[in-house]
């Protein structure tokens, strides 16, 4: 990730971002299966939510 470099009584360093990208990508494809997986949970919860309050009511 890091390339340091040697210049007198300079030691610059340059970022390589490639390696970066790669990593940001797999977790952006795992966060979006996360995300979708954990608002399907929400929607479900919600629905026993829904369906709990209409068993307490009276009829």
């Amino acid at each position: 990730l890091i390339t340091r470099g040697r210049e007198a009584q300079w030691r610059p360093c340059k970022l390589d971002a490639g390696p970066l990208k790669d990593a940001s990508d797999w977790v952006e494809h795992y966060r979006r299966f996360w995300e979708a997986s954990l608002d399907r949970l929400d929607d479900y919860l919600k629905e026993l939510q829904r369906k709990e309050k209409q068993n307490e009511s009276p009829q």
